[in-house]
C-alpha cells in the first residue's frame, strides 16, 4: 500500500518544520498514532529511534521506527522492527512564500502475512484514508491552531 497527500498551510516553513521535527508530540495531533516512545536521540535531542503504536482500523500495530532529519524540509522514517513487513514514510515541506508552506506526507507499507489479508479491497481504502490522506490535514489544523 502506497500513497501520498499534500496540504497548503497558512504558516511559514520554520513553524511547520518545528511541529514535524517534534516527533515525540505526534500522537497529540496525528489521528491513529496512539503512542510514541523515544528510545534513542541525536545530538540535538531529537528522537532517532522510537517505539510506536498505531490503530489502523483493522487492528493495532506496533513498530520500532528510525527517523532521519533533513532540516528544514524533510523528515523520513523506516521501520526497523515490527508487525508490518515494511514501512517507509516521509514529510516533505516546501516554502510557498508569503508565510505559506506545502506539506506532503508519503507512506509505503507492506503489511505482510495475516495483516495483509485483512487490509485488502475496501479495507485498504479505509486504512489509506486514515494513515495517509488525513495526515496533511492533521498537520495543517495543528499548525494553524497554534
Amino acid at each position: 500500500m502506497t500513497g501520498n497527500a499534500s496540504a497548503e498551510t497558512d504558516a511559514p516553513l520554520d513553524e511547520v518544520w518545528a511541529l514535524v521535527e517534534d516527533v515525540a508530540v505526534a500522537p497529540e495531533w496525528q489521528n491513529g498514532l496512539e503512542a510514541l516512545t523515544p528510545i534513542e536521540r541525536d545530538e540535538h535531542g531529537r528522537p532517532t529511534l522510537v517505539e510506536t503504536e498505531s490503530h489502523a482500523k483493522v487492528r493495532r500495530v506496533k513498530a520500532r521506527v528510525r527517523f532521519s532529519y533533513g532540516a528544514p524540509t524533510r523528515l523520513s522514517w523506516r521501520q526497523e522492527k515490527g508487525e508490518l513487513k515494511s514501512l517507509d514514510g516521509s514529510w516533505t515541506l516546501e516554502d510557498l512564500g508569503g508565510g505559506r508552506t506545502r506539506a506532503t506526507y508519503a507512506l509505503e507499507i507492506d503489511p505482510g502475512g495475516l495483516l495483509g489479508m485483512l487490509v485488502r479491497g475496501p479495507a485498504e481504502d479505509i486504512v489509506r484514508k486514515l494513515v495517509v490522506n488525513s495526515r496533511p490535514g492533521d498537520l495543517k489544523a495543528r499548525v494553524e491552531r497554534g
